[in-house]
């Protein structure tokens, strides 16, 4: 790790400062480790096309996405072996992404290595984008 480079928490995750906007979230994703920065740059491009004029931020170490400042459908965040993406509202999600949460209405999407369905990740990033978000 060089001086300026983040430091990593617990499995990989980036250390970034809390910020709005693209700057911190294109630090998060240039901080993400291995292929997890390549698959980091993928999902924020998705999300861009997918819902112009998005608003994004880091919080808590986690990249943000939703309709309204502090109002979100979708967040990431890095672990050892994957990427877990969070669905807010993604019990309402067709169909439902597979991971679940101790939150009623909270669905993961773990995405490894060479097994990220760009696709499907778009149309559920499309259909999150309609649904009300998650004010954090």
């Amino acid at each position: 790790m060089t001086e300026n480079e983040p430091r990593r928490l617990s499995g990989g995750n980036p250390q970034i400062a809390k910020g709005y906007g693209d700057a911190p979230v294109q630090a998060y994703i240039a901080a993400m480790p291995g292929w997890k920065s390549a698959i980091g740059a993928r999902i924020d491009a998705i999300i861009e096309e997918t819902v112009p004029g998005v608003e994004k931020a880091v919080k808590w170490n986690t990249p943000f996405y939703g309709n309204e400042k502090d109002v979100w459908f979708t967040g990431f965040h890095c672990f050892a072996k994957y990427i877990k993406v969070s669905f807010f509202r993604g019990a309402s999600l067709d169909p439902v992404p597979p991971g679940k949460s101790k939150q009623a209405e909270v669905r993961y999407y773990d995405i490894y290595e060479d097994k990220f369905d760009a696709a499907q990740f778009a149309d559920w990033i499309r259909q999150a984008s309609q649904l009300p978000g998650e004010k954090m």
